[in-house]
């Protein structure tokens, strides 16, 4: 029944946009922190093309007033999923206007406390029209000119040109945005709270704004590096301008989603918001060219409906691949295109969905599509790709599309290319085309090399040793000096000492973490050289060579705890928490009177506790949940954040929250101990723990 009123729902919409064209939005929106609420009005102009009973726009669980049609307040009816209007339009040019209230269930996140409190949006599976009357059809494009009312000490970032913004009553400013072109509805957002900003322009004088928090302005450089030459690779490469007035980016704590391509807005995770050590472990240039790649893709030209849905991410995905070997280089580019074609060959054996279909997975819609565009552009050249690219965009900008729109753009270019066989292999077939994967891979030297070197697997080491040195001494592209340590992983140490100590003298990042990953026995000859990892510009070899080094030399544990005093690691503070845990079971395995580390001990139990609070993003709290579980996993106050954490808006982090207590309920004593915290908790908290006492175990 309710795949069927789906079907009606778009059916019906689908219907209303060949009768009614939705033009402008002019709305003022008023988010308020507190009450979790936003208030707002708006002004739709619409041209009424063919007569109809009623007209709809999406409005979810809003509270309505003040409705009118051409200045004339009119009936209507609210049905809590659309505003329906049934009289007083008349065949033309028409307006409404209306003032509304909704506590939004979903799409708009109030997230941290006090002055370092976040208000932002995502549209995308989640609806604009929680937040804002709008559509939820993508089809229905609208150009968008909005005003937020907001507290003055904060900033609000929104799509478009920042017209002006000013000063009202009570402490409150108002920031006026304008767009100039029309676009679908879940592309609206906004991001409030503390940030500042530096704007500077591209090849082809496009503003550039990138945003930040005051508490990261050292790691602005870092988490923005390479943005320019990104987009001015883009727009060259694309050969279509960029579409919009602006483009601005804006790290969001506790986002959704890695990024979103909101038009001429990046919103995107706090978590590749990095320092220069944590650049080389997960830096944002991929994200940044895939949500950019998008601005075109997605935003100008938008697909009709999920079954092209591959139109926006395929593409993102591609030419965020060709700019990443713009800045990283051709072996970085074709080492990722190999390890996505292990990763589509493997999901081939239990996903059988193929890319043109709306339930694809996001690995066919992303992934085997941006395969299936390599192999266009490989089979017909650079140029008559982004000849058919370019045409594509230029005829259907600021409209919406189906795969055969583009694929006709393909044939015009190159009458002799297959492009209904290209279909059916690539788009209807749910394999992964392996072998022609690979041949197109072979075009690369160093995927040569990669694959000879794991064939390198079928022989002795006595007839690999000048291969493996040779290989180590060379400037290959890391993987392939990986992969060699990976064939010596259970090699005994004196027969491969000397290749040891080639990885380490490459003085390649990845290379030696590799050495710090497949060592877990570290012979003490090999102690200083296996400690110099712990001074790599690598949080993740940092980590992973402190707990080899705890676990094989525990007579050496005060001075790898002094190393790592100061360590914080990336934004989960992995290093940090990981240094508290060190410590903690390092004073509980000692016997010893000293009040200095009493009192230290203390203070970092304490600590540990604090960042399973909500003050911290979810990935800080993750972590330190886990670990706190391990040795204070009765501490009421470590429990009640815990059960906090089944109520947050990131489904992985609830989901986390739920199994654990789950896990620790088969234990009867913490039944008990969850009754005792029920009087304590939040309404919304309250009713999520009840439910999980009261599972059958």
């Amino acid at each position: 029944m309710r795949y069927f009123f789906l079907l009606f729902s778009i059916f019906t919409f689908a219907q209303q946009t060949t009768k009614v064209d939705f033009l402008k939005c002019n709305a003022t929106v008023a988010p308020n922190f507190g009450l979790k609420k936003v208030v707002g009005s708006a002004v739709y102009h619409f041209n009424v093309l063919k007569p109809i009973d009623t007209i709809r726009i999406d409005a979810k669980s809003m509270n309505f007033s003040v409705v009118k049609i051409n200045n004339q307040p009119v009936k209507f009816k609210n049905n809590s999923k659309e505003l329906l209007l049934f009289e007083g339009f008349k065949k033309g040019m028409n307006w409404v206007s209306f003032s509304y209230d909704v506590i939004p269930k979903q799409t708009v996140y109030f997230v941290g406390q006090g002055d370092s409190s976040q208000i932002w949006t995502q549209g995308q599976g989640k609806y604009t029209s929680h937040w804002l009357p709008s559509f939820d059809d993508v089809n229905e494009k609208v150009t968008f000119e909005m005003r937020f009312i907001y507290h003055s000490n904060f900033v609000v970032v929104a799509n478009g040109v920042l017209k002006d913004r000013k000063e009202i009553e009570n402490g409150f400013k108002v920031w006026h945005y304008v767009m100039e072109k029309p676009m679908s509805s879940y592309l609206l957002a906004f991001a409030a709270g503390d940030f500042s900003n530096k704007v500077i322009a591209s090849k082809s004088s496009i503003p550039l704004q990138f945003f930040i928090q005051p508490k990261d302005t050292s790691k602005f450089e870092s988490t923005y590096r390479h943005s320019k030459q990104i987009f001015d690779y883009l727009e060259k490469e694309v050969g279509f301008k960029y579409p919009w007035q602006i483009y601005k980016q804006i790290p969001v704590e506790d986002f959704l989603y890695a990024g979103m391509e909101n038009t001429s807005c990046t919103i995107f995770a706090q978590d590749y918001v990095v320092d220069d050590i944590g650049f080389n472990d997960r830096n944002y240039v991929n994200v940044n060219a895939h949500e950019l790649a998008h601005q075109w893709f997605g935003d100008l030209v938008t697909a009709k409906s999920g079954k092209h849905h591959w139109l926006q991410e395929g593409f993102a995905t591609y030419y965020a691949l060709l700019a990443e070997r713009e800045v990283f280089g051709e072996d970085y580019f074709y080492h990722q295109l190999y390890r996505t074609s292990l990763q589509l060959k493997n999901a081939a054996k239990t996903d059988m969905i193929p890319v043109m279909h709306e339930k694809a997975s996001l690995s066919s819609f992303y992934q085997k599509g941006a395969w299936a565009l390599h192999t266009i552009r490989e089979a017909i050249g650079p140029k008559l790709f982004q000849k058919a690219v370019k045409s594509y965009l230029k005829k259907y900008q600021y409209k919406n599309v189906e795969t055969d729109n583009f694929l006709a753009e393909i044939k015009k270019v190159a009458p002799t290319f297959d492009t209904e066989k290209f279909k059916k292999t690539w788009l209807e077939d749910y394999r992964f085309q392996n072998e022609e994967a690979n041949t197109l891979l072979k075009k690369n030297a160093f995927i040569q090399t990669l694959f000879e070197a794991q064939q390198l697997r079928k022989k002795s080491l006595a007839e690999n040793k000048q291969k493996f040195t040779e290989l180590l001494k060379s400037n290959v592209f890391y993987p392939v000096k990986t992969e060699i340590l990976y064939q010596l992983k259970d090699v005994p140490f004196n027969d491969k000492k000397e290749f040891l100590i080639l990885a380490l003298q490459t003085n390649n990042i990845k290379v030696r973490q590799a050495v710090a990953e497949f060592m877990e026995e570290i012979p003490t000859e090999f102690k200083s050289m296996y400690e110099s990892l712990l001074d790599d510009a690598s949080y993740e070899t940092k980590e992973i060579a402190f707990m080899n080094l705890w676990k094989n030399f525990p007579e050496s544990r005060s001075v790898y705890l002094a190393k790592a005093k100061d360590w914080m690691g990336n934004n989960d503070k992995s290093l940090r928490v990981l240094y508290i845990m060190a410590f903690l079971n390092y004073v509980d395995s000692q016997e010893t009177e000293d009040q200095n580390l009493s009192i230290t001990y203390l203070q970092l139990h304490s600590e540990l506790v604090r960042y399973t609070s909500p003050q911290y993003e979810s990935s800080v709290r993750q972590n330190a949940l886990i670990n706190a579980l391990t040795i204070m996993s009765k501490n009421p106050d470590v429990l009640k954040n815990l059960v906090n954490a089944t109520t947050h808006h990131k489904w992985q982090f609830s989901k986390f929250g739920r199994d654990k207590i789950r896990q620790l309920l088969k234990d009867d004593s913490y039944h008990v101990l969850f009754e005792s915290l029920l009087p304590t908790l939040p309404e919304s908290e309250k009713v999520q723990l009840q439910k999980l006492l009261s599972e059958k175990p």
